[in-house]
């Protein structure tokens, strides 16, 4: 076998085990909840594949991460409000926060693989967190400044990032830090 085809061969089954990873996790990360979401535990196996199988893995891995949030009840309050907008948000979001793992640390292992782990897993959370921010601005803004309104914020971009997610965002990102020299040792394990 090539050594091209071994390595495609490789990816693919390392593709397959983390996807039943992130379907595990976010299904057990249902039962976690920092405000009114459940903390995507999803992210450091969406990194780990999207850096060392690349962008097209951590594409797919995201896009499973946002498919199992849709199908577990993560998204009914927002299926209430906007169907099309929930799914497009949803979905969005998830393969976005994969593709753009896997392009920044493409980018950047070449200099460094640590920043670039590092930098992966910022921005995994970071683009999570920002493409549904951008959802809720553009489909279900009403009913996030009533729901902001109930809890007593009177500015709904405090609320959004305060009361909506700023834990969870936080949790997430904190989370991917700590675990970023795991993530390189996981990486490295085989090249050593």
């Amino acid at each position: 076998m090539s050594t091209e085809r071994k390595k495609q061969t490789e990816n693919l089954v390392l593709g397959a085990i983390l996807t039943a990873i992130v379907i595990v996790l976010q299904l057990l990360g249902g039962f976690i909840k920092f405000g009114p979401f459940s903390i995507s535990l999803v992210l450091i196996p969406i990194v780990i594949g999207a850096a060392k199988c690349g962008v097209k893995i951590g594409t797919w891995l995201g896009f499973v991460f946002g498919a199992v949030v849709l199908l577990n009840g993560d998204a009914t309050a927002f299926f209430a409000v906007n169907v099309f907008g929930t799914v497009l948000t949803v979905l969005l979001k998830g393969a976005a926060c994969g593709f753009a793992a896997g392009l920044t640390y493409k980018l950047l292992a070449k200099y460094n693989k640590y920043a670039a782990v590092v930098a992966a897993a910022v921005v995994c959370p970071l683009v999570n967190t920002g493409v549904f921010l951008l959802g809720c601005l553009l489909f279900f803004l009403d009913t996030i400044k009533a729901w902001g309104a109930g809890l007593g914020f009177t500015n709904t971009v405090s609320y959004m990032f305060l009361g909506l997610v700023g834990g969870n965002f936080l949790f997430e990102l904190a989370t991917n830090m700590i675990l970023s020299p795991v993530i390189l040792r996981i990486l490295n394990f085989k090249e050593k």
